[in-house]
Order: structure tokens, then C-alpha cells, then sequence
């Protein structure tokens, strides 16, 4: 079982949503492409709230410098990304992919984070946090992947709740929500734990 976890646009909670799903899967989890903070990247955030002894975390394939979008930072390390860079990690586990920000997010000047997922082929978790425009960011999503005929898992939703919201979403796009992040008052190994405790028995189905 593989996903790709993206979200409707940047701080989101792509990471929180890809700590639970490790977790939960007892999966290996792979970043392609981490653009600044790399005192603390993504990775290292997810192996710290991970309390499983299977799950393998697997180098980035490109490590940047500025927090910037990919292109961007990478034209200041004098990098040149191309898809072809990338290959799914080898692993007999469950795999977790982690995107960078959202679907357009830029990987070089011709190239952005949705045709990386294209090539990679496998099934994607949407994040949606809601806040005044996240209907539309989330619908544009959805739409985005549904015209590249990438298969959607599924949508989790993260942080405070607005039933208005997400009762709109899951009617408009027929997508399972797989499940729901509330606020969390501390983000933890405990805390995730217990997130993974109360997942639907269904999600998916390991």
C-alpha cells in the first residue's frame, strides 16, 4: 500500500496527516524534495512523533537550502530538479510520500508537484484545513487530480472543524473522508498514538 500525501496549499498539515498515516501503517515514509529548514526537515518531524521500530525513512532525493519553492531554492543552489530524478524507494513495506505545499507547487520551470505524482502512479491523500477559501482551494485540487485521471484515496481533514464546509466538499467530490484531525493541543508520539487509536477500522484496510 502506497499514498502520495498533498494538501490543498502550504501549512495544511501534510506532515501531521503523514506522521498518523506512518504511524498507523507501520509504513516507510519518503520526502522528495525538502526546500529549507534543514536543521528540521519534514523527515526528522515525522521520525520524532513515530513510535513504531518498523518504519524506514528514506533520504530525500533533493535537500535545498532557502525555504522556497522548489525551483526557486533550487536555482540558488544551482540544482537543476527533473522528474527523472525520481524513483519510488525500494521497500517490501507500506510507503508514505510526502509532497511539498500544494498541487502546482513549481519543481523546475516547466515542471510542478503534480506531475511528479503522475509519474510516481499512486494514489494520493488530499489534506483540507478549513479557512474562508479552502472550499475552493480543495475543489481546484480535486479537479486538478481528477484531470490527470490520478486516483484520490481519499480526503482528511485537519484542524478546527466546519461541518458546512466539509459536508460540501465530500458532496461535490464523492470522496471518502477517511478521517478527521481535530486541534491538537500538543503534537506528540502520545497524541499521534492516540489520533491512530480512533482511526475508522477501515482506513484503509491494512
Amino acid at each position: 500500500m502506497q499514498f502520495f500525501i498533498t494538501g490543498i496549499g502550504t501549512e495544511i498539515g501534510k506532515t501531521l496527516v503523514s506522521a498518523i498515516v506512518t504511524e498507523y501503517l507501520q509504513a516507510d515514509y519518503w520526502k522528495p524534495v525538502q526546500s529549507g529548514d534543514l536543521h528540521w526537515t519534514d523527515t526528522m518531524k515525522v521520525q520524532s512523533l513515530i513510535s513504531n521500530t518498523k518504519s524506514v525513512f528514506h533520504p530525500e532525493r533533493h535537500r535545498l537550502n532557502a525555504p522556497l519553492s522548489p525551483h526557486a531554492s533550487a536555482a540558488l543552489d544551482g540544482v537543476q530538479i527533473k522528474l527523472s530524478d525520481f524513483t519510488l524507494p525500494q521497500t517490501s513495506n507500506h510507503l508514505v510520500v510526502e509532497g511539498a505545499g500544494g498541487l502546482m507547487v513549481p519543481l523546475n520551470e516547466n515542471d510542478v508537484l503534480l506531475d511528479l505524482i503522475q509519474q510516481l502512479q499512486i494514489p494520493v491523500i488530499l489534506v483540507s484545513r478549513n479557512y474562508l477559501g479552502s472550499i475552493n482551494h480543495t475543489l481546484l485540487s480535486f479537479e486538478a487530480l481528477k484531470h490527470r485521471n490520478i486516483p484520490i484515496a481519499g480526503i482528511v481533514f485537519n484542524g478546527e472543524p466546519n461541518p458546512a464546509s466539509e459536508s460540501f466538499i465530500e458532496n461535490y467530490t464523492q470522496l471518502p473522508v477517511l478521517f478527521r484531525v481535530g486541534n491538537l493541543e500538543e503534537i506528540t508520539p502520545e497524541s499521534i498514538r492516540d489520533v491512530v487509536k480512533q482511526l475508522p477500522i477501515d482506513f484503509p484496510v491494512r
